[in-house]
């Protein structure tokens, strides 16, 4: 071969070969990060919405009871009624039929139903296969949890994925 006759030697090919594998790598690695923290805040938010919409219904039947407290006779019918009147009126469903994961109580909560996010208007919510969402109620301090049954590495309520930090 002629010296004047110059090309591409195999080093330079290699060297150019293994930095775009490494630019290549990179890339995904920041794509993949990108998708994953999208997803955690997709969830969050799903589940912010509802429990904001669920705090309201847990007001509702505080509102039906009353006065009453737990230790009142009479009480224990008048939550039940209560319960009975908003929770199902808004489409919930006791979680009777859901598996989940043993760390969410599902003998005490409600499934949100797709007929409860039609009308909380959040029918847009994207669930994936599986994938449900339950609320749990504590009428007597007023607050709620909600659970997702897929959660987010090994995390279920909102109260664990609102303390992930990313």
């Amino acid at each position: 071969m002629n010296r004047k006759e110059r090309g591409v030697t195999l080093v330079a090919l290699v060297i150019t070969v293994v930095v775009l594998l490494i630019i290549a790598s990179i890339a995904v690695y920041s794509g993949s990060e990108t998708v994953r923290k999208a997803k955690l805040e997709e969830l969050r938010t799903n589940m912010l919405l509802i429990e904001a919409k669920a705090k309201g219904l847990v007001e509702e039947v505080n509102f039906k009871i009353g006065l009453t407290k737990p230790e009142d006779e009479g009480y224990a019918v008048k939550k039940e009624q209560a319960e009975n009147e908003v929770y199902k009126g808004a489409g919930l469903e006791k979680a009777t039929d859901v598996s989940a994961p043993s760390a969410i109580p599902v003998s005490e909560c409600y499934k949100v139903t797709d007929a409860t996010l039609q009308n909380w208007g959040l029918e847009d919510m994207e669930k994936e296969e599986g994938e449900e969402y339950l609320i749990k109620f504590d009428d007597v301090n007023a607050t709620v949890e909600v659970y997702n049954t897929l959660g987010y590495n090994g995390k279920y309520s909102l109260t664990e994925i609102d303390n992930i930090e990313e």
